[in-house]
């Protein structure tokens, strides 16, 4: 009895790399592009974590008090973090929905487990 050869290997490798490449052309131009915000606080601005109350979108608060966030965060904790100009952390502190307004820093473990 003799084996067959397997023909449809070319086709299916041909299929399995058009579907590797699917995801990279179809991802969303308009996703990587950030429009700017007004008074963006400069580069050597210290860090903040600003926490805001469920309810409230982080990236709206940010947008009005003129902060341009690093990053937003919706799981774990609603809120963002950004370089805050001395201006920025005061309007922001005094808006409606932030719940605070902590500098961020470095943590680390220490002590044996």
């Amino acid at each position: 009895m003799r084996n067959r050869p397997v023909r449809a290997l070319p086709v299916i490798a041909a299929a399995l790399a058009a579907a590797v490449a699917l995801p990279l052309s179809a991802a969303p131009a308009s996703a990587a592009v950030r429009e700017p915000v007004p008074y963006a606080a400069a580069a050597d601005s210290p860090s903040y974590i600003v926490t805001v109350h469920r309810g409230f979108d982080p990236a709206a608060v940010a947008a009005r008090a003129g902060v341009t966030p690093d990053r937003v965060f919706r799981h774990a904790l609603n809120g963002f973090s950004a370089r805050l100009s001395p201006d920025q952390l005061a309007t922001l502190t005094a808006q409606p929905g932030v719940a605070s307004v902590t500098a961020d820093g470095t943590a680390s473990a220490g002590g044996t487990f």
